[in-house]
């Protein structure tokens, strides 16, 4: 027989946990394009895979993100300021997986 309280407990609190792993990655995210630093990935090249995008393509993603960057409005302290929240955010959201994994794996509750 399923002990439906504790399946709620257990299925509110992994909702809860992953929401603030979600949470805290795109509020770092967002604090990193705040402070100046590009998001762009080069594409990766596979082989026997479809390319999604083209050279011309990146090359144009990129040239638009560094004249975004010229556009920001915001002071150096403040772009100080963004990166060091991006970077507090990052860690929270590691240590939380880290916390997350202690949890599940019974090994380390020895």
């Amino acid at each position: 027989m399923i002990d439906w309280g504790a399946f709620l407990i257990v299925f509110i609190a992994s909702l809860i946990g992953s929401s603030v792993v979600v949470s805290l990655y795109a509020l770092g995210t967002r604090l990193l394009a705040v402070a100046g630093r590009a998001l762009f990935v080069e594409p990766a090249e596979f082989t026997d895979a479809i390319t999604v995008i083209s050279p011309e393509q990146a090359a144009k993603s990129l040239k638009k993100a560094n004249k975004a960057l010229k556009k920001n409005p915001l002071t150096d302290a403040q772009k100080r300021l963004a990166l060091a929240g991006a970077y507090a955010c990052f860690v929270l959201c590691g240590i939380a997986v880290l916390y997350g994994l202690y949890l599940i794996i019974p090994f380390f509750h020895r």
